[in-house]
């Protein structure tokens, strides 16, 4: 047990963690890592169940320190501007209500109609390559949710353009660790949430800044809106581009749960929960212990970062079976940690149902043979989302 190591991943050595992560939950379930660098002592949890009860015990494990191992995971946000998902209840649960509403499975089934339609001309350009590979990634996976996103904060069709280029920037910097290579896209999308608060409060529309701003600042600071709004670029996007990729990766391999998709279109909406489980986009997020806690003989002190490793809980024997690495759209899947789970269940995870839903939906309709090249993929940088940022696909 004690050879066993663990690194945060990132690029190249995210393609296969699988061993690695079956290694911890057999040997080493309750893994302590010693601080290096910028981070601090942390234990990592592997095994479904410990990871469950972690991320519902919200007294104990505490998000209110930041979501990575690192000391200093809170000195980029201003007091007033922290992360909703860096908050814990009562507070957390109050600003959750505040913004739910757009969120919740009917509303965002008022959007599907739109998805359809940017899915759509995407993949004209998938047809109009022909025969020749295209970047699947850049061509559909990565402006997807930028247009989900955008469409949910309001930004105006005219400045979207730039809301893309500034989300992109700020998303590859994010997996880099370094906000200092966007800063200046950084601050232009920060000065864009300041004016888009102002444009809502005279020209209010059925969005999510709109909901904060007819709040009243007195409940909602225009800081905070702010924050919220950068919070939904940077988690939003990067998560749901490595949803799809690593979801075509598994329909590539797996034949048999294609020829089922394309028998029985019908069984999309159970292939996307097991497809979410496989993929985990969001691999790992750290709490921060607020008393000592003991988890399979080992104590854990308070105040301690604590990584939840959701990539490996997912894929966890004990709560999936023997088969829990296998691709089976017919499993039954009654709890997961894709999308989170209790307080911090993702806010988006209907849009991202919706997006996984449509896209792969109308990419299997239009193009039932299409593979990917997984061996020729390239994967992020960024210790967190495990995602491809290129991924050749022919027809």
């Amino acid at each position: 047990m004690g050879d066993i190591t663990f690194a945060l991943r990132g690029g190249e050595a995210w393609r296969s963690p699988w061993a690695d992560y079956r290694r911890l939950r057999d040997e080493s379930p309750v893994h302590f890592v010693p601080a290096a660098s910028d981070k601090t002592d942390f234990h990592v949890l592997s095994l479904f169940s410990d990871v469950f009860r972690a991320v519902r015990d919200t007294e104990t494990f505490s998000s209110a320190q930041g979501l990575t191992p690192n000391d200093d995971a809170m000195t980029m946000f201003d007091a007033g501007q922290e992360p909703i998902v860096m908050m814990d209840p009562p507070n957390h649960t109050a600003m959750r209500r505040l913004v739910g509403k757009q969120m919740t499975p009917r509303r965002v089934s008022h959007i599907e109609d739109a998805v359809g339609a940017f899915v759509d001309a995407c993949l004209d350009r998938v047809a109009d390559a022909g025969d020749s590979p295209v970047d699947i990634v850049e061509l559909l996976f990565k402006p997807l949710p930028s247009f989900v996103v955008a469409h949910y904060l309001g930004v105006p069709s005219e400045t979207r353009a730039n809301f893309d280029e500034w989300t992109n920037a700020i998303v590859a910097a994010n997996a880099e660790g370094s906000f200092e290579s966007a800063m200046d896209a950084t601050m232009a999308l920060l000065d864009f949430a300041g004016e888009l608060i102002e444009r809502k409060k005279v020209e209010p529309g059925e969005d999510l800044v709109t909901d904060l701003v007819e709040v009243g600042e007195d409940v909602v600071s225009v800081g905070w809106i702010v924050g919220f709004v950068f919070t939904m670029v940077t988690g939003g996007n990067d998560t749901m581009t490595g949803m799809l990729g690593g979801s075509t990766e598994l329909l590539t391999d797996r034949r048999d749960q294609r020829r089922l998709l394309l028998d029985r279109p019908e069984l999309l909406t159970d292939a996307v929960e097991e497809l979410l489980r496989l993929t985990s986009p969001v691999q790992n997020l750290a709490r921060t212990t607020t008393r000592d806690v003991e988890i399979r003989g080992v104590t854990i002190p308070a105040g301690e970062k604590v990584l939840l490793l959701y990539g490996s809980a997912n894929r966890d024997e004990r709560a999936f079976g023997g088969d829990a690495d296998k691709f089976d759209i017919r499993r039954d899947i009654d709890k997961m940690l894709s999308l989170g789970y209790g307080a911090h269940h993702c806010l988006g995870a209907s849009a991202a149902r919706l997006q996984a839903r449509v896209a792969l939906g109308r990419l299997l309709e239009r193009f039932p043979d299409f593979e990917v090249d997984a061996a020729e993929g390239r994967f992020a940088p960024g210790g967190f989302v495990r995602r491809y940022e290129s991924l050749p696909l022919t027809t």
